[in-house]
């Protein structure tokens, strides 16, 4: 018979480690409402939102956005270390002939907006965009996350002056 000896913690030292679990999967929650809230922005009235693809890979998140009809010109890119923005106005085209009456139009024309959340650590400085064929392609390199990390300080050491 082998006989385990287990430290006892006690009550206030359990509801102690209980609050601090409840508290991180708050925060958790917090984090998704968030980025939940964000995404899912109700539209104001001449706007339309693009759909959007995220992709990760190894190295590098990648995110597609299909914007038929918009030319470079007309996309604006914002970055933060938390979001990516993607802004900007798609024009209606003036026909050349004299149109009577629409008979059908199930094209989305205004302004747009999108706000992609971001869960990694990116390098903002090396991120880029490129547009083919009506895609916008962004390229997010990922850094090593270093929080937590430790990091050795150099230390000078001075002589004592008299």
């Amino acid at each position: 018979m082998k006989i385990v000896m287990v430290k006892s913690v006690g009550a206030a030292g359990l509801e102690r480690l209980e609050l601090k679990r409840l508290t991180e999967r708050i925060g958790r929650l917090f984090s998704l409402l968030q980025e939940a809230a964000e995404v899912q922005v109700p539209a104001i009235a001449g706007t339309w939102a693009p759909p959007v693809d995220v992709c990760e890979t190894v190295n590098a998140i990648c995110v597609r956005i299909e914007l038929p009809g918009v030319t470079a010109g007309q996309l604006k890119i914002g970055l933060t270390s938390r979001k990516l923005r993607i802004y900007g106005e798609k024009k209606k085209r003036n026909s050349r002939q004299r149109i009577v009456s629409h008979l059908c139009s199930e094209r989305t024309y205004g302004h747009f907006n999108r706000v992609v959340p971001l869960r990694w650590t990116i390098s903002v400085k090396d991120a880029t965009a490129s547009m083919e064929n009506g895609v916008l392609l962004v390229h997010l390199p990922k850094i090593k996350d270093r929080r937590g990390s430790e990091f050795r300080v150099p230390i000078t050491e001075k002589e004592a002056t008299d």
